[in-house]
């Protein structure tokens, strides 16, 4: 499986109630999932939690999970600097073994989607120090 999309979501449920990657697991078995669609899960407590391994394709965004790897954020909102911090180490992580991936938020891949809340790719060049304008959910 060759990945060159990382996509970030929110779990829609308030970061103060404590979920976690067991929850959205048994939420996406309910659902009659295999189980967890994504391959990680960011905390209210900003904590990286594991899902799907790598090698399995995830369950995510419709259309584009063969080649594109999911991180979750626990928040119905915008995610809190900490939650970004942690999202931030993840995707450097991912990046050094998926060179050239895109990082995107799931609204940029389906326009239907306001999640994550926010623009992933606009803040990702600024993270990194790098802007490359503001083309990300329908925005020019």
């Amino acid at each position: 499986m060759t990945i060159t999309r990382l996509v970030v979501h929110i779990s829609d449920s308030p970061k103060g109630r404590g979920d976690t990657a067991k929850d959205i697991h048994q939420w996406h078995k309910q659902r009659g999932w295999d189980g967890i669609g994504y391959h990680a899960v960011i905390t209210g407590n900003a904590i990286i939690e594991p899902g799907r391994p790598d090698y399995w394709q995830g369950a995510h965004v419709a259309g584009f999970n063969r080649d594109s790897l999911g991180i979750c954020i626990i928040t119905d909102t915008v995610p809190d600097e900490e939650q970004l911090q942690a999202l931030h180490g993840w995707l450097t992580e991912k990046l050094k073994r998926y060179p050239g991936a895109e990082v995107l938020g799931h609204c940029d891949l389906d326009s239907g989607k306001t999640c994550p809340n926010m623009d992933i790719p606009a803040w990702w060049a600024k993270a990194k120090g790098v802007l490359h304008g503001d083309q990300a959910c329908g925005k020019d």
